[in-house]
């Protein structure tokens, strides 16, 4: 099998990256519990950052319809690039919320950079150029952000009392998980968690790392949607000095008001490139995702803006 088959048949297995979503749907769970003044408190424990709104080459149609770009943040290399880049559309005239992820080897190009992935935009210039890229690209109205790092995991993890993972004899062979010696379904603690989605060369490519980073994502998103409503409050105010956001609490308040009931009924989600519209490219010997960026740009438009689910 080559390059382009073995990479594509471990992305049937993904049906989206949904779980940075975590920590902000439950801000939006969180809100409509009441008791403005202490969830406003909470929300101040975010880390807040200014992006300037008029340097993201945002669209200004569609304003009926919020789009804020979520990120999950790997800076074990110091580099910060974004390896789970995903859209939230919050669409009160349908009472829907959706989810679209972009592929992180994704080709595109990125203002002063030329052609490159586009989980690079990030670690070129913070999360106001991976914003700025994502709406030049793909034609979006993004203006605001949540980030997550991946570091941070072990300590939402630990705190949610680990979570469950099923771990291959090959997985367990390369000794990078302490105290983990058998494979099988177990619970790791969040430091175990942590090494088991850094596993790259011994047991695949780059790839299978963040097949991995989505396992233990999917894994503590699992574990928060268990927890009962009422502790939502104090894991939001555990995990929100997690997060990254131009969101101010108030504006996040005022989301959770509006929207919390549709992010109760689920998330609708999808991702791009579509498996038929993208092919793997070896570049100056590096992987990228080639695809037609107008044909990709115009399904997507139609995804998020006009509720139509994209055709292969």
């Amino acid at each position: 099998m080559d390059l382009n088959q073995t990479m594509w048949s471990r992305m049937k297995h993904w049906k989206g990256m949904r779980n940075i979503l975590i920590i902000f749907v439950v801000f939006l769970l969180t809100a409509g519990l009441g008791g403005y003044l202490y969830i406003h408190r909470i929300m101040n424990q975010t880390n807040q950052v200014d992006v300037d709104k008029n340097n993201l080459a945002a669209s200004d149609n569609h304003d009926s319809i919020i789009n804020i770009a979520l990120f999950g943040i790997d800076s074990a290399s110091g580099e910060g690039r974004s390896d789970a880049i995903m859209i939230v559309t919050l669409d009160k005239n349908r009472g829907k919320v959706k989810l679209t992820s972009i592929m992180r080897d994704s080709y595109v190009a990125i203002d002063g950079h030329g052609m490159d992935k586009i989980n690079h935009a990030y670690a070129f210039g913070g999360p106001e150029l991976a914003i700025k890229t994502l709406n030049q690209n793909f034609g979006l109205n993004i203006t605001d952000f949540a980030s997550v790092d991946f570091d941070s995991m072990p300590k939402i993890i630990d705190q949610l009392g680990g979570v469950e993972i099923t771990l291959t004899q090959e997985e367990v062979n390369t000794g990078s998980i302490s105290g983990v010696t058998v494979a099988g379904s177990q619970t790791l603690n969040g430091e175990q968690a942590l090494a088991y989605s850094r596993i790259r060369y011994a047991t695949g490519n780059d790839y299978t790392r963040t097949e991995r980073q989505r396992t233990v994502l999917m894994a503590l998103a699992s574990k928060v949607v268990k927890q009962p409503i009422t502790s939502y409050p104090q894991l939001l105010s555990q995990l929100a000095s997690y997060t990254t956001t131009s969101l101010s609490a108030d504006a996040i308040i005022n989301l959770a008001t509006v929207y919390g009931n549709d992010a109760k009924h689920g998330i609708q989600e999808e991702r791009f490139p579509l498996d038929a519209d993208a092919q793997g490219q070896m570049i100056d010997g590096v992987y990228y995702l080639v695809y037609d960026l107008p044909t990709e740009k115009q399904k997507i438009d139609d995804f998020i803006y006009y509720d139509q689910m994209p055709s292969s």
